[in-house]
């Protein structure tokens, strides 16, 4: 549904060139649910800004559902569904109008798209707010409609990009749900970023992580963790004499070296944490407490970039270059 080939994007900010997205390889088949995840910046906003036609690349090839983004735009634009992190209604509109506006632009019939507007309205808790004029709505309000707008005419691949934020969780439940029965009853294709790293660990098959223009990781969440992080055993003891005595009887049942958590205890990463643990704790006489930590992905991106994905996406780091901050 997704294939790319050294799909590029270089902008010129200020008379400087500014390497967006570098040589992106991308293979998605049709019904997989994949999730972008990488620091503001990191060239993600900017992959989807191509892969969805909105933006020329400025090398590389891509095909979305076997059109190409270049030659055949229209027919990319028809069997797509997209989510900008920019708000898209009409302001002067009212909610459920925006909707059937929609879905006659992608050719439903009225009664079709005033179904459909229905069922979205219901489930994005957008009903009491049909008859509103956009300009009345709340962020998270707007954002729910945006969704609203992409999903109308059931796309063969929706493209989400920070598609919860700024929704409640509640909102951000009843979004997923929506997602994932349009995924099952459809085989819809997903293809989104996200810095919500819960959403990409439950719902995304395939991750991808992004760094500096380029796609460092492309593996399942369960992978990523285990090859790139490992789970963290803890071991605490009565005295510092007792921790250091153990280091070597740690190293040698779990075949690394342990590091000096504190004074009175060691921390080994390992895989198949829950594995080795007991065969540790059996072997330690002097062991006073014992404790997993299995990893998260933002371990892995920790791993990868030396630096926590967290950390970075709460920054004020600007988003990447858009045509109104640049020349292209």
């Amino acid at each position: 549904m997704i294939r790319a080939r050294g799909l590029t994007k270089q902008f010129t900010v200020k008379r400087e060139r500014v390497d967006a997205v570098t040589d992106l390889d991308l293979d998605v088949e049709r019904g997989e649910l994949v999730a972008f995840l990488g620091p503001n910046g990191a060239g993600k906003s900017t992959s989807l800004r191509m892969l969805t036609t909105l933006l020329p690349p400025t090398s590389g090839t891509a095909e979305v559902a076997g059109y190409n983004v270049l030659s055949d735009p229209a027919q990319v634009r028809r069997r797509i569904g997209y989510i900008g992190q920019g708000n898209s209604a009409g302001h002067a509109q009212r909610v459920r109008d925006e909707l059937l506006s929609q879905g006659a632009f992608y050719g439903m019939t009225r009664a079709g798209a005033a179904a459909r507007a229905d069922d979205l309205l219901e489930s994005l808790d957008l009903a009491p707010l049909a008859k509103r004029a956009v300009t009345a709505l709340s962020g998270g309000q707007r954002r729910r409609l945006d969704i609203a707008l992409g999903l109308i005419h059931s796309p063969e691949i929706l493209f989400l990009d920070e598609p919860s934020t700024g929704l409640d969780p509640q909102s951000r439940a009843n979004l997923w749900q929506h997602i994932l029965e349009l995924r099952r009853t459809h085989g819809t294709t997903i293809f989104l970023t996200t810095h919500y790293l819960d959403e990409a660990d439950q719902f995304a098959e395939r991750i991808l992580v992004m760094d500096h223009g380029r796609v460092i990781a492309d593996d399942t969440a369960t992978a990523l963790k285990s090859t790139l992080a490992g789970d963290v055993i803890t071991l605490g003891f009565e005295s510092e004499a007792d921790a250091a005595a153990a280091r070597t009887t740690v190293e040698r049942f779990t075949g690394a070296a342990p590091s000096v958590a504190s004074p009175t205890a060691l921390a080994v990463t390992v895989p198949d944490g829950d594995r080795v643990l007991p065969r540790v704790v059996r072997s330690l006489d002097t062991l006073a407490t014992a404790a997993l930590r299995q990893p998260t992905l933002d371990d892995v991106f920790l791993s990868l970039t030396g630096r926590s994905l967290r950390e970075e996406s709460a920054t004020t780091t600007p988003a990447e270059p858009t045509a109104e901050k640049v020349d292209a």
